[in-house]
């Protein structure tokens, strides 16, 4: 029987970024990684969010630095999955829905193939330990 190794950021990033390679496998017609978490960000506040609130979203939650959060914003207006509407805001386009709920629904059956047979308490361990993780880097990076 071999012994896990400690969580550490090895890991961690071990997980994410094999579980990344299988959500990139469902991303279609050229989307990328970045541009599917900002059509979701989208889909998540109803359909539409402020343009300010979108770049906040992408360089707070997945570290884009600003020029590749507006870079990334800017793609998808210009190729038509999100439409700007007046105020600021950016609304999904029929197109961009449709990408959005087919990749939602490969996201979930990722998400169940790998956690589905995980016990519940193991999970909620890992999700605190995980949060405080978070949290604990983000306090760094925002004291510089």
């Amino acid at each position: 029987m071999t012994t896990a190794p400690a969580v550490n950021g090895q890991v961690i990033g071990m997980a994410h970024y094999a579980t990344r390679a299988l959500a990139e496998r469902l991303l279609t017609q050229g989307t990328t990684f970045h541009q599917a978490l900002a059509l979701n960000a989208a889909d998540a506040t109803g359909g539409a969010i402020e343009r300010t609130q979108l770049i906040e979203r992408l360089t707070s939650t997945v570290k884009l630095d600003h020029v590749a959060a507006e870079a990334t914003v800017g793609a998808l207006t210009s190729a038509g999955l999100l439409e700007e509407r007046p105020g600021g805001v950016l609304a999904l386009t029929p197109d961009a829905d449709a990408r959005v709920q087919s990749y939602k629904a490969g996201v979930a059956d990722i998400a169940a193939a790998l956690y589905g047979d995980l016990p519940a308490e193991d999970l909620a361990v890992a999700g605190r330990v995980l949060t405080e993780v978070t949290a604990r880097a983000n306090a760094m990076l925002a004291a510089g």
